[in-house]
């Protein structure tokens, strides 16, 4: 049995969330396990909707930053080649969004990025931080460099 057979990573939209990303597909090749992809919406004021906090990949809205945000999920999913039953655009605390979908959906292996800031950055915590200490399952921090 393959020591990892569900790996989810936790993007943002930058180039070092792309880096994060190609790490956490690479594994997934090797271990020939399932990707999944979440990305916490953190960023933009949530409109009052119907929906709830997890977003719908299928429909479109009327919300225009959610359009943009919903656009960059999916063409991140489709070159990562990842199926949309295995893809969540949620609103809400990064680190409890990704942590609580781990344990619902049997992940074995969280993958985030982390800039292993210092001083006052690491005093008010991080999502990668707050992942590794929350999640029940093994979490590979990817460190990123300011030049990723």
């Amino acid at each position: 049995m393959p020591i990892y057979q569900n790996i989810l990573v936790a993007i943002d939209f930058s180039d070092a969330g792309h880096f994060v990303a190609q790490k956490a597909q690479s594994l997934a090749i090797k271990f020939n396990a399932r990707l999944n992809l979440i990305h916490v919406l953190d960023n933009i004021p949530m409109p009052d909707t119907p929906y709830g906090t997890v977003i719908p990949l299928h429909e479109n809205t009327t919300y225009d930053l959610l359009e943009i945000e919903r656009n960059k999920f999916l063409t991140t999913a489709d070159r990562l080649e990842i199926d949309r039953k295995n893809c969540w655009l949620i609103w809400g605390e990064p680190q409890q969004e990704i942590t609580q979908l781990a344990a619902r959906e049997h992940i074995d292996l969280i993958v985030v990025g982390s800039h292993g800031r210092h001083g006052l950055s690491m005093l008010m915590g991080s999502t990668a931080k707050g992942v590794i200490y929350h999640a029940e399952c093994d979490v590979l921090t990817v460190h990123l460099r300011d030049n990723q």
